[in-house]
């Protein structure tokens, strides 16, 4: 064939079949699956901070031990409310036209997955401590600290955000601890992740390969040489909501989160201020230092019957006796959200 042997015709061929090949394979899909994947309502693109703080997260590393992906397995439970569809990551625009900062899913889970850590751990008092010495609120933490981002003054200025270490950690410091705006972006990014609740009538994905409920309720069926569980477990509501702050002996962090081991407010045989505290969270206590406890209860939707177990779970526990509540207390003190405040006591 002629075009063989003429090589402007041959390269001029090859160039359109390269260019008609890039449009169906590549430029096509594309501009499909931007027109078919909108973001899910709720969900808000990153803020300026919270952009710069993304570019932290890539340029230390997170990524490389960190996932943001809630797969669909029985396991990921712990991460998110439920597994991630692609909406999820609809909202990710590139940097500018020169960088594309992709979702940065991860491949490996050395650490937490963080698809919905500004959720699960909304304190910025918690994510400050935790990057200045990730050891001082997770003690079996292989995370590297990140003290460099963070500054040591002699004074501190009204605007410095201040991170209040328990002594133990300081290595010798003897200044004030001030988060630098690195700390600040990233900490912003990190709160920022969290994961949208589906509009109603959208079928929301199923984690797969746990237990069936036949299996369920064999387990839980006396006589089958299993020991039937509580249908909700104080403890474990406690270690995934409370745990990482008031630490699993109960006795906090001091100069940085309150014990709840002997606290007042756990001994009160009247539970109205430390549900209300659960639930619409407390900050009764930064002038002694201590950092402002979000609303968990109702950050993390958790049930009135969630709360009557975590509630209990403080009460008996670590030397603590006092009186137990039931779901229709919680329920009754939730009621009163509505009407004039009440006067939180200190813990």
């Amino acid at each position: 064939m002629e075009i063989y042997n003429n090589h402007k015709k041959l390269f001029t061929a090859a160039l359109c079949f390269f260019v008609l090949l890039t449009f169906f394979v590549a430029i096509g899909p594309a501009f499909t699956s931007q027109n078919n994947n909108a973001p899910l309502p709720g969900s808000k693109p990153l803020n300026r901070l919270e952009t710069e703080g993304k570019a932290v997260f890539i340029a230390e590393g997170c990524v490389a031990c960190h996932t943001q992906q809630v797969r669909n397995v029985d396991m990921d439970k712990v991460w998110g409310t439920r597994p991630n569809i692609a909406a999820d990551y609809a909202n990710i625009t590139r940097t500018d036209v020169w960088r594309n900062t992709a979702t940065l899913m991860g491949s490996e889970r050395t650490g937490p997955d963080l698809t919905n850590v500004g959720t699960r751990q909304p304190s910025n008092d918690w994510h400050y401590l935790h990057l200045f010495n990730p050891r001082s609120v997770v003690a079996e933490s292989v995370m590297p600290s990140y003290e460099w981002l963070f500054d040591i003054k002699d004074y501190a200025w009204p605007n410095d955000v201040v991170v209040n270490v328990p002594d133990d950690f300081k290595k010798g410091i003897t200044g004030k601890i001030v988060a630098t705006h690195k700390a600040l972006a990233l900490v912003a990014y990190l709160r920022s992740l969290k994961e949208v609740t589906l509009p109603d009538g959208k079928p929301v994905p199923i984690f797969l390969y746990g237990k069936s409920e036949a299996e369920k309720a064999a387990a839980n069926t006396p006589g089958k040489g299993v020991t039937t569980k509580p249908e909700f477990d104080g403890a474990a509501l406690y270690a995934s909501n409370c745990q990482s702050c008031h630490q699993g002996n109960g006795e906090g962090l001091v100069g940085a989160f309150p014990a709840l081991k002997g606290s007042k407010v756990v001994l009160d045989d009247n539970p109205e201020v430390q549900v209300t505290i659960i639930m619409k969270g407390y900050n009764g206590r930064v002038s002694e230092g201590y950092g402002v406890m979000p609303a968990v209860g109702t950050n993390n939707n958790l049930k009135p019957e969630e709360v009557a177990a975590i509630v209990n779970h403080e009460r008996s526990n670590w030397g603590n006796n006092s009186k137990k509540v039931t779901a229709d207390d919680v329920k009754k003190i939730i009621a009163t959200f509505g009407k004039p405040e009440t006067v939180i006591a200190k813990k």
